[in-house]
């Protein structure tokens, strides 16, 4: 007999094996989409053995494949999210006339690539991952609760990496009178509101830029980080969320997530 006490709920379950979030997965339970050991599962907060095979109807697994996923290059001046007063939301870029299509690489076999945008393909989306309003570069807005997980959950090992462009003590060149020791800080050994931060990596590509890879993304983080080693961040640019590249998209324009593309 199972030991009950090691039962876990459904929707965390599925959560736990990348099924759906564990919001979508109530909405699935409730719709009797959700089979446990081969039999439906209706009724919310059900738990179950977590060695139990888990699987999706169908239906319910079509209609994953048809969540929509977006990938906008942010200017500078509108926010990731909420609007601010005097500010408009980044989402407000996506538009008919602001897709990008990549005329050189045109793949007619592909489910998104050559896709226009539709009445409804907004709906349920959310930016997955911040950008302040004085940054520029890769925001996500996604139908996905899977992928939003991958991005930003809690235990989200993903790396994002930005290209930033600093001032030393407000001289032109920083990179020649940077002191090695404040570099190896900026790799790690920095707090943020008294915590320890992740291991970063940070190197110069040139003269008054440098390229970060982090793997969390506290509130202005690298402008923080920056601030402690008395660098003044000069323009800020995120170019890639795990497999994902900004690449060519061009400035205030988005595309559809390829099918075939693996954040």
């Amino acid at each position: 007999m199972s030991d009950e006490s090691k039962f876990i709920r459904l929707s965390k379950l599925m959560s736990e094996k990348g099924i759906s979030s564990r919001r979508e997965a109530d909405q699935l339970i409730s719709r009797g989409m959700v089979l446990v050991n081969g039999v439906a599962v209706t009724e919310l907060g059900t738990k179950v053995d977590p060695k139990s095979t888990v699987t999706l109807a169908s239906e319910a697994m079509q209609e994953q494949k048809e969540l929509i996923t977006i990938i906008l290059n942010k200017p500078i001046g509108y926010v990731s999210a909420q609007p601010e007063p005097g500010y408009e939301p980044a989402i407000r870029l996506i538009l008919p006339d602001t897709q990008f299509f990549d005329e050189e690489n045109r793949d007619h076999t592909n489910q998104y690539k050559n896709r226009k945008l539709k009445m409804g393909d907004l709906k349920n989306i959310a930016v997955t991952g911040r950008l302040d309003i004085d940054s520029q570069g890769l925001l996500i807005f996604t139908q996905d609760g899977r992928l939003a997980k991958k991005i930003i959950g809690e235990n989200s090992n993903l790396e994002k990496e930005y290209i930033v462009r600093v001032q030393y003590q407000f001289q032109n060149s920083p990179k020649a009178m940077f002191p090695v020791d404040k570099l190896k800080l900026l790799n790690h050994g920095l707090e943020i509101d008294g915590e320890k931060l992740k291991p970063a990596k940070v190197e110069w590509i040139n003269d008054d830029q440098l390229r970060f890879i982090l793997k969390q993304g506290k509130k202005r983080q690298i402008r923080k980080m920056c601030e402690q080693v008395e660098l003044k961040v000069i323009g800020l640019k995120r170019v890639r969320v795990g497999n994902l590249k900004l690449g060519k998209l061009p400035e205030g324009q988005w595309r559809f997530l390829d099918s075939n593309e693996n954040i």
